[in-house]
């Protein structure tokens, strides 16, 4: 599988080193590049968008040409994981007229909803789809104020949702990449076995697409 990280900002070593370790525990290579330009993202199977400042990374990804590649990759059902400010990003409204979001995700988010980054805490978190709870990192987080109806939340904190899913797009309001635990890129790329583990009757699970 070809995975493309884009980095133009964020948790670019990270987030290709969780990836790496989600499709080992597969039974699959993975191959992750690195995207700071068009022409990348056509020839990837999954992306990932990570944190950082969502303002900047909105308008790099729309003067590379980046954006429409990453509408293109979710209306053809490929999958993404977007992550903090990446989530803000994918939105439909980041309260926030400086960010062009990408539309993908039809919620709407607080930015930096948890406070500074001094505020930034790990909690143990019960996502839907894994047996014991994750270490979920918040870092200047921000929290989804409305969720349309095709969006499932898979996981909340203190009432807020935190993490949700709508048809190839996971979105996260935490840092996954930042625990060394890679179940949260399983839930967005193998749905079927995000447990990390193979199937029962020794098969490879396929990447969802």
């Amino acid at each position: 599988m070809k995975a493309g990280v884009i980095a133009v900002q964020g948790d670019v070593s990270e987030h290709a080193a969780a990836i790496r370790s989600a499709a080992a525990a597969h039974g699959l290579d993975a191959e992750v590049v690195e995207i700071r330009e068009s022409g990348v993202v056509p020839e990837c199977d999954v992306l990932l968008v990570p944190g950082g400042e969502s303002t900047t990374i909105s308008r790099l990804v729309g003067d590379e040409g980046i954006d429409r590649e990453i509408v293109d990759h979710v209306a053809a059902d490929k999958p993404i994981l977007a992550t903090c400010a990446g989530l803000i990003v994918a939105s439909t409204d980041a309260n926030d007229e400086r960010v062009d979001t990408l539309d993908v995700l039809d919620v709407t988010v607080d930015r930096n909803a948890f406070g500074r980054q001094a505020d930034s805490f790990e909690a143990p978190l019960d996502v839907d789809g894994l047996d014991e709870p994750f270490p979920a990192v918040f870092i200047r987080a921000p929290v989804v104020d409305e969720v349309g109806d095709d969006v499932e939340v898979v996981a909340r904190w203190d009432g807020d949702p935190v993490a949700v899913r709508q048809g190839p797009v996971v979105a996260t309001a935490f840092h996954p990449e930042l625990t060394g635990d890679h179940r949260v890129h399983d839930l967005a790329f193998f749905p079927d076995g995000a447990d990390g583990t193979d199937d029962a009757d020794g098969s490879d699970d396929e990447v969802a697409a």
